[in-house]
């Protein structure tokens, strides 16, 4: 078995787990975060990708409304290279109440949040697809946010102060010594081996299996699991966040991603944390929703469908609430004064947008127990510096200036080593990846980071297989770079089986028109062009 010795322990590898091991590692507590598959694979990358102003909590959530609005500032601040600013519009339909406008208004005000109404006809120049019910438009400073980017970025900060992680690392057990914390025991899924890691104290921030993490010990947190499904298209339908301005319900928000738009959400009720499969009824609901906002959207493609699990906390009897009107604020629950367990804590609920809030909320928990005074500091330093301006025109002029920047966002810091190889091997700037502008360079590049265990691993690294192909041709282009990286045909075909399973789970329940041409364009490719054979992934 291998023993580790740390402080603190942080369960989870989402945008709460990352943040918090960022904020202990800059008040120099050592900490390890373990994270059951890899980073970003979970909520914090299966969502709309919104940074929240507030405003669509204004009315029924006060307090996560301000949250929301103090929060985007800071997140906009330290993580700008994740961040789009586009703006939000709040659309107010023809036969929309009335009432719920000016409570929405108030609502606004009173949190803090900016509030500016856009002309009707200013707003059919600027965003032609607007359905023409609109009665009123009003602008919020709502954004996007690259989930993956956010996380990876959070993870290399914390690394600089000496922080770490491993992913594929399992808790199993809870190590308890009359009810005080000792520790945890973990499993290394890559190769079997048993880890224990002993620490003062462990915080539970596994978003949905945090009541699963909990049980381990016999200790209820009550989770609800809230399933949100959601559909991409395959093109910019909008430049901004366009809702709808009434009470927030299924199929009423728009948001822009790059060269894509995303339609969201529903909400269901499910048993299980890892439930996101999209039902082809959840896809017709969601296309009869966005009527309402978008013009003609049945002439437009959608690439997949995906869904994500909302882990929403409720103190009081479960049975008083439903999905969205659960809040959406955080909650900490220490549980040595709820349980008497000493040296453990759990974050649960929240948004993305309000990740850094409750890192520093938990990290100060911690820090008090550690008797740590150093104050926190994520709210003021950013998550990367910028890089010199030479290494910036030399990828610009080696790439182009929209690769260039593409790639400079995703690497940050990284990217200098990157782009001296492509100036060495001009070769290696083709890229593999032309929706989101991969160069073979970048892929080698992430292959060799210990983290990235898998085709998918690579994906959520670098983008690979995210952009309208939905993988056809770039997994087939890397694929002599997979052969070397994973050491043999046979490893490289399974890691092809598993993405493209888990890549055709998003596609089947929108095969239709051009969608399904290109679906049976990539089925053939990989039977007939890589030998692949019909049958279903063994995973």
């Amino acid at each position: 078995m291998c023993e580790i010795e740390t402080q603190v322990v942080v369960i989870g590898g989402g945008a709460t787990g990352v943040g918090i091991l960022r904020d202990l590692s800059m008040r120099g507590i050592p900490a390890l975060l373990l994270e059951q598959g890899d980073l970003a694979h979970g909520t914090s990358s299966r969502f709309h990708g919104l940074l929240h102003s507030g405003a669509r909590y204004a009315v029924k959530d006060a307090k996560a409304a301000q949250e929301c609005i103090e929060e985007n500032k800071i997140v906009k601040h330290i993580a700008a290279h994740c961040i789009e600013d586009t703006f939000g519009w709040f659309v107010y339909l023809k036969g929309d109440d009335p009432g719920y406008l000016q409570l929405w208004l108030q609502g606004c005000d009173q949190a803090g949040i900016p509030v500016k109404e856009v002309p009707l006809e200013e707003a059919f120049r600027l965003e032609p697809l607007l359905s023409r019910q609109t009665a009123r438009v009003f602008e919020v400073p709502d954004a996007t946010v690259d989930g993956f980017k956010l996380l990876w970025a959070n993870v290399k900060s914390a690394e600089k102060y000496g922080g770490s992680y491993r992913t594929y690392c399992k808790v199993k057990s809870l190590w308890l010594e009359n009810k005080d914390i000792k520790g945890v025991y973990a499993e290394d899924l890559i190769t079997g081996e048993m880890i224990q890691v002993r620490s003062k104290i462990v915080v539970n921030a596994a978003g949905p299996w945090s009541a699963e993490i909990a049980a381990m010990s016999g200790f209820d947190v009550h989770m609800l699991k809230n399933k949100g499904s959601l559909l991409v298209f395959n093109q910019r339908m909008f430049n901004r966040v366009i809702n709808r301005l009434r009470t927030p319900g299924d199929g009423d928000i728009f948001v822009p991603h790059e060269t894509v738009t995303i339609l969201g959400t529903t909400s269901q009720m499910v048993d299980l944390p890892d439930d996101n499969q999209v039902r082809e009824q959840d896809v017709s609901y969601l296309l009869e929703m966005g009527k309402d906002l978008a013009e003609g959207i049945e002439q437009h493609r959608v690439l997949r469908a995906f869904a994500g699990i909302r882990p929403l906390y409720e103190s009081e009897d479960a049975s008083e609430h439903e999905g969205r009107g659960v809040s959406r604020n955080f909650a900490l629950i220490d549980h040595e004064k709820r349980d008497g367990v000493h040296g453990l804590v759990s974050i649960v609920g929240g948004k993305l947008t309000t990740y850094r809030l409750m890192a520093e909320k938990v990290t100060d928990w911690a820090a008090a127990r550690l008797n740590v005074t150093t104050a926190c500091r994520t709210a003021e330093e950013p998550l990367h510096h910028e890089l010199p301006a030479d290494v910036w025109n030399k990828a610009r002029q080696l790439l182009g200036a929209a690769a260039a920047d593409k790639m400079m966002e995703r690497l940050n810091e990284e990217a200098a080593s990157v782009i001296a190889v492509i100036e060495k091997q001009p070769e290696l700037g083709q890229f593999i990846c032309e929706c989101e502008m991969v160069t073979q360079a970048e892929v080698l590049h992430a292959l060799q980071d210990p983290a990235v265990h898998s085709l998918d691993d690579l994906r959520r690294k670098t983008r690979l297989g995210m952009g309208t192909c939905q993988g056809t041709y770039c997994t087939y282009r890397s694929t002599p770079m997979l052969k070397d990286a994973f050491g043999s045909w046979e490893r490289t075909l399974k890691e092809y089986r598993i993405l493209i399973s888990e890549r055709w789970r998003g596609i089947t329940p929108v095969l239709w028109g051009d969608q399904l041409r290109e679906s049976e364009l990539a089925r053939a490719l990989y039977l007939n062009v890589l030998d692949f054979k019909a049958v279903e992934s063994e995973e």
